[in-house]
């Protein structure tokens, strides 16, 4: 299996160390396998769309200014 290394910020690096009854590489390794279970549902919704990113864009901009929210 392979490894991986990533940086967390100091803060939670602390937190982390002061529960070391967790198994944080496997909390790690669940939270990465929800992610892509999610990115496989949107690839299954998304596959037969015709809509493009662009048009994705200015459908969610436009959401967000109907809502009253900023768009970035």
């Amino acid at each position: 299996m392979p490894n991986m290394t990533f940086a967390v910020p100091d803060e939670l690096h602390r937190e982390l160390r002061r529960h070391k009854e967790i198994r944080w590489a496997e909390v790690a390794r669940r939270a990465f396998v929800r992610e892509i279970n999610r990115l496989h549902i949107y690839d299954r919704v998304l596959k037969g769309s015709r809509l493009t990113e662009e048009d994705a864009i200015h459908l969610g901009r436009e959401i967000r200014r109907k809502s009253g929210r900023k768009s970035r």
